[in-house]
């Protein structure tokens, strides 16, 4: 029996064996796919076991199960266990069954749960085999685990090189990872080719990492190309995710429609997106006050909205929210964060002011003006010291006359009544008023059959006042002819006590009178005329005149008023023509317009008529003629054609009742063309009278008067200038000619007197010689002096006796045949030149110049080389070489010099 034991146990372990076999084949048999996962040994509850592609299967599959209830499957393939699980040395299975319900069609996928340490034995089992095989130098992409538990080193994969059969393959790699940071990350052995991962990953800190794998023989013959491998870092849902702000504040309306956007919310995850991991659910967990639920969450968007229409600012005016993010789509493993959410209500005018009383009492004397009778206050649940809350009073009724005005009190709210014009006791003793209010902003419930505007009455009880007299109207007229007899009564001003409604006890007294042509009576108020009235007079306008007059009682009260005195109009004054002197522009008019006015009303004006009044100067008929042109005017024209000059006519004006009065009128012919041309004159025709200049004029005479000031300046001091310093040599020496550098004296094409050089010798004459003293050699017993103007040269030859000279510019020159000593030469020549180089170029302060020349003493016998001017005379061209060798800015004048 005991050696039996062994034996049912070793068939028993055979059995499951071959069960669990048996199961796998049948499992993989109907199976579309059969996936391996390779797991650590031990698994927590909750943890990412690995992703599988459901879509290979089952594209439309909407039921997704798993056969072992301590795995989960979601929707992106993602398997995740529930509960720790522990696996032993053997394989564990497990199958994903995937359905549609609508076509009733399902499909399995077969997942295979394999211990790491397991799979490395058999790929190392199978090395062999593989070395006999033909692989390819391009491994397929390896993955490893985020925060991967190991153990560690963890196999990835291997790499391995076709020529291994034929070499000896050493393998290394290089890259992020194992010699850039992170450094000593992943290594590979050397013979096997085996890749290992040393220790945890952090997908959020690297995603992948890119290295570059080599296969070399030991004498570092490479027989691979490079090989570069990528290593994906597999997500794990390690991070929280967390909502942009720890407190989020919004606003809404009270009374808003369900529906109505409140704000929205907003969190990360930094796992990898478009995964389970960063797939995130938000939610409302909890409402403060709690009841009733007023707000909803969109579950992907974060979007907050009103769920009710009873929000009402007046009962809560601020809720608050906590609210929830969860990652994996919500389910309840994934990672969830917390965060707060503050809603408050924004008032809006739902309700309307009421005036807590309905009706009013309230009293005023009469006669009182801007002064507070009454206040009324309101109620309003509205937001305080807002538009929705503030009170706008208005009087509906009973203000016809405009003595009242009711205002808002902007810190109490309340309606302040006041009087703005005097009521009269005697015409209304009480006035009933109607009073309404309303908000500032509009009511929002308009539309409903609710009244928006709340209305109360007041009574206002006017109280009597002993006002005394009243001067009403405030403006009397009466009616007086002008011009009316001295001591003449008239009807006066007139006021009354409204108490009695009469106007006894009531004494007056003028109080303004401008030109005292009245007086007022004390006791009846009526007037007497005590000087003559005119109505044509200054100040009067409109033919009323004014006065002041007050009324007053016995207890001293007073009051004022106005009396206008309508001037009733007298034909009392003459038709008058107002311009007493025209002008007649003879060569182009004969004749002249004359107007005439009348101060009287028209009834004692116009029509007009226009006479010539005889005088002792019988020539007034005779000369003038008067044409009539309307009821106001007339023409007056000459006859005869009379001379230029001044004439006086006399002419009477009459109006339509015969009133007239007489206008001497001055009328001057004059030689003119406008009017204006004749009033700066004193004789009509000669013009004798003063003239004036204008301003221009007066300008072009002072411009002359300095311009010849100018040219007699000039020319006094060109004169002085002239006979003060006459220059010995031209301004102009060169006259744009190159003059030869190794003059020692300007020269001239002018012949100078014997100023200049000029032989003085017995027996010899010149006119003169032009130029200028050059350079001398001395040789022997032979001195030649030259002197150089253009191309003539003067030479003195002791030798032969002979002294030449060219023409200089077809001057004449006489030659004799002296011979002169060189000292002769040289002590005549020495003072003159002195002399003549002295005044050269010198200011008028007889200082010298700038360009002063200076005085060259005798410098001993000449070179051989002869002038060292570029621009000499000379014609032997020999050693100039160093003409071809001159800087850019020399060359143009060494050109300028070479081709003379």
């Amino acid at each position: 029996m005991a050696a039996a034991r062994p034996t049912s146990s070793g068939s028993g372990a055979l059995c499951r064996l071959v069960l669990l076999t048996l199961t796998i084949l049948i499992f993989a048999c109907d199976a579309c796919k059969k996936v391996t996962l390779r797991v650590p040994s031990k698994l927590d509850a909750e943890k990412f076991v690995g992703r599988v592609n459901l879509k290979e299967c089952f594209k439309s599959a909407n039921l997704i199960r798993s056969s072992d209830p301590d795995f989960q499957i979601l929707e992106d393939g993602s398997v995740y266990t529930k509960n720790a699980i522990l696996l032993s040395s053997e394989k564990r299975n497990f199958t994903i069954l995937l359905s549609n319900t609508e076509n009733q069609e399902e499909k399995k996928m077969v997942v295979l749960l394999e211990h790491q340490t397991k799979v490395l034995k058999k790929r190392h089992s199978k090395e062999k085999v593989l070395r006999r095989a033909k692989r390819r130098w391009a491994p397929i992409p390896c993955s490893v685990l985020e925060n991967s538990l190991g153990p560690f080193p963890l196999f990835l994969q291997q790499i391995q090189s076709d020529t291994a059969q034929n070499y000896t393959i050493y393998y290394s790699i290089r890259g992020p990872g194992v010699d850039r940071e992170p450094k000593n990350l992943f290594y590979v052995e050397r013979d096997t080719g085996n890749l290992y991962c040393t220790r945890p990953v952090d997908r959020e800190e690297y995603e992948s990492f890119e290295l570059i794998a080599f296969a070399t023989t030991p004498d570092g013959y490479t027989p691979e190309l490079p090989l570069p491998l990528v290593i994906k870092i597999e997500d794990e849902n390690d991070n929280y995710p967390i909502f942009t702000e720890t407190t989020y504040m919004f606003t809404v309306s009270e009374n808003s429609r369900v529906g109505s956007t409140v704000g929205q919310v907003c969190a990360t995850d930094k796992d990898e997106p478009d995964t389970m991991h960063t797939r995130l659910r938000y939610s409302i967990i909890q409402q403060l006050p709690a009841s009733p639920t007023l707000f909803s969450m969109h579950p992907t968007t974060g979007m907050i909205t009103t769920s009710s229409s009873q929000l009402d600012r007046e009962l809560v005016d601020r809720y608050q929210l906590k609210i929830k993010v969860q990652d994996m789509d919500g389910q309840y493993f994934g990672l969830q964060t917390t965060s707060t959410c503050i809603i408050d209500i924004k008032d809006v005018n739902d309700n309307l002011p009421t005036f807590t009383r309905s009706s009013y009492v309230a009293s005023v004397e009469e006669n009182t003006v801007d002064v507070e009778i009454l206040r009324v206050t309101v109620e309003d649940k509205d937001l305080i010291n807002t538009a929705n809350w503030r009170a706008n009073y208005t009087i509906l009724k009973g203000n016809e006359n405009g003595n009242f005005k009711i205002v808002t009190d902007l810190k109490t709210n309340e309606g302040i009544l006041c009087v703005v014009k005097p009521l009269n006791y005697e015409e209304r003793q009480q006035v009933n008023l109607q009073i309404g209010v309303v908000n500032e902003a509009p009511y929002s419930n308009e539309a409903s059959s609710r009244s928006a505007m709340s209305t109360a009455t007041i009574t206002v009880n006017v109280q009597n006042q002993d006002e005394g007299p009243e001067c009403s109207p405030a403006l009397q007229t009466v009616r007086i002819k002008e011009n009316t007899q001295l001591r003449t009564p008239s009807n006066g001003y007139k006021a009354y006590d409204p108490e009695a409604r009469s106007s006894r006890g009531i004494k007056y007294r003028k109080l303004n009178d401008p030109k005292q042509w009245v007086t007022v009576d004390e006791n009846s108020g009526s007037i007497t005329v005590i000087k003559s009235l005119d109505r044509e007079a200054e100040n009067i306008r409109n033919g009323i005149y004014n006065i002041t007059v007050v009324a007053s009682d016995e207890d001293g009260r007073s009051c004022t008023g106005t009396l206008g005195i309508i001037l009733e109009d007298v034909n009392d004054n003459g038709p008058s023509i107002p311009k007493q002197q025209v002008i007649i522009c003879k060569p182009v008019t004969s004749s002249a317009e004359i107007v005439a006015v009348d101060p009287d009303e028209p009834i004692n004006g116009p029509p007009f008529h226009f006479t010539l009044e005889s005088t002792s100067d019988s020539d007034v008929q005779r000369r003038w003629i008067l044409t009539g042109i309307n009821d106001t005017a007339t023409r007056l024209s000459y006859q005869n054609d009379l001379p230029f000059g001044t004439y006086t006519v006399p002419i009477r004006v009459a109006d339509r009742l015969g009133q007239s009065h007489i206008t001497p009128l001055t009328v001057i012919l004059c030689d003119c063309i406008i009017e204006n041309d004749c009033t700066s004159r004193v004789s009509p025709r000669t013009g004798n009278g003063e003239v004036k200049l204008g301003t221009w004029a007066i300008l072009a005479i002072l411009l002359g008067i300095a311009l010849l000031f100018c040219i007699l300046f000039t020319l006094v001091c060109g004169a002085s200038r002239a006979t003060k310093q006459p220059k010995v040599f031209p301004d102009d020496l060169a006259q744009q000619n190159l003059i030869v550098s190794n003059t020692e004296a300007p020269g001239d094409d002018k012949v100078y007197s014997t100023n200049g050089f000029t032989t003085h010798t017995v027996g010899s004459s010149a006119q003169g010689i032009c130029g200028t003293m050059g350079s001398g050699v001395k040789t022997g017993r032979q001195e030649n002096i030259e002197l150089v103007k253009g191309h003539q040269t003067l030479e003195l030859d002791r030798g032969d006796g002979q002294r030449t000279l060219d023409s200089c510019r077809g001057g004449h020159v006489e030659v004799d045949n002296r011979q002169y000593a060189y000292t002769e030469w040289r002590n005549f020549t020495q003072s003159h030149l002195g002399e003549k180089v002295q005044l050269c170029n010198q200011h008028d302060n007889h200082n010298h110049a700038q360009d002063y020349v200076l005085t060259y003493n005798y410098e001993g016998k000449g070179s051989m080389a002869g002038s060292v001017g570029c621009c000499s005379e000379q014609q032997d061209e020999d050693g100039l070489e160093f003409l071809d060798h001159l800087e850019p800015k020399f060359r143009t004048l060494a050109a300028a010099c070479t081709t003379r």
